[in-house]
């Protein structure tokens, strides 16, 4: 997670091998989300555009290390998979609202495809938050508990605006994935779950390795 990382190879800064191997399958997922008429997940399609590009401009400013960016893009991947691609009904939750991965629970006692997705997305996110504000401290300086608690709040409050997306859906299409009131709960906890465990692998990792 070393802030700044140049990859030799890269493709509007970013490592082309990621490009090559991520662009085609997210592309693929939009316009399958198209196809299927799946008006929440061709607005998610158009939300990730702005999203990379947002991305794109972080990256460019404080050079966002080769794992995060990888990161960052499975994450991509699996949200859009994650209402687009069919699932069995004998994988789904029995509150799952359409067929699709988002349903899938294994086992009663196991998480949900999508709260997985939700710890793992605001995990990557709360990384990319860490190397941000690593990236503005003076070269003297050690990041701390104070940097960690800020990069976990920076996690959970995109946590926080995915749901109010969410929320907007709710209310402006006929028809969504979204869920109700416990799903809600549910994601805010694994937004929350997420960004904790980031920032505290990053703190430990400093600690242990230097800035």
């Amino acid at each position: 997670m070393d802030v700044a990382h140049k990859p030799g190879r890269s493709f509007v800064g970013f490592p082309r091998t990621l490009v090559i191997a991520v662009g085609p399958v997210l592309a693929a997922l939009g316009l399958l989300a198209l196809r299927q008429g799946n008006a929440e997940f061709v607005l998610y399609a158009v939300a990730l555009v702005i999203e990379i590009a947002l991305v794109t401009v972080l990256h460019r400013r404080v050079g966002l290390s080769g794992p995060v960016l990888w990161c960052l893009a499975i994450w991509a991947v699996l949200h859009m998979a994650g209402g687009t691609v069919p699932a069995g009904s004998a994988l789904l939750d029995a509150g799952a609202s359409k067929p699709v991965l988002y349903g899938v629970r294994l086992h009663p006692w196991t998480p949900r495809y999508d709260q997985i997705v939700h710890a793992f997305g605001f995990f990557a996110a709360t990384l990319a938050a860490w190397e941000a504000i690593v990236s503005f401290m003076r070269p003297d300086q050690r990041p701390g508990v104070g940097q960690a608690l800020a990069a976990a709040l920076v996690g959970m409050g995109l946590g926080a605006v995915n749901e109010v997306i969410e929320f907007v859906m709710t209310l402006t299409l006929p028809e969504t994935g979204v869920g109700g009131y416990t799903n809600t709960g549910w994601d805010l906890v694994s937004n929350t779950v997420g960004s904790t465990a980031a920032a505290l692998v990053c703190f430990v990792w400093r600690r242990a390795h230097g800035r």
